[in-house]
């Protein structure tokens, strides 16, 4: 099992690697608007509108879940998920402060 080297990093550059890995993926995003078009989502209705297999669509969920910026729950045969607003509330400001100093750096130098 490989060795992960995250605690060499501050909290914030783990806290922006983890959101950015929630957008590294297509389905993701897909999966992230069709949230946030709905207030409550279950896992076969993302089916019908992501273009990948049922498990598939699970492991993005779960992916997304394990990062903190959604929420699921288990009744009985469904799972429902939603965004987590406070959560996304919270991750906003580091990943803005983030693009902002790339911002400032691409403003300030030739390259």
């Amino acid at each position: 099992m490989p060795i992960t080297k995250t605690g060499n990093f501050k909290a914030r550059e783990n806290r922006v690697a983890r959101l950015a890995k929630a957008f590294a993926h297509p389905a993701r995003v897909a999966i992230l608007r069709e949230l946030a078009r709905r207030s409550e989502c279950v896992c076969g209705e993302i089916v019908d509108v992501i273009p990948l297999a049922q498990s598939t669509v699970s492991q993005h969920l779960r992916e997304l879940k394990e990062i903190g910026i959604i929420r699921g729950e288990i009744a009985g045969p469904r799972s429902c998920y939603c965004i987590d607003r406070k959560a996304v509330e919270e991750l906003l400001p580091p990943l803005e402060e983030f693009l902002s100093e790339l911002k400032t750096c691409c403003d300030t130098t030739s390259c």
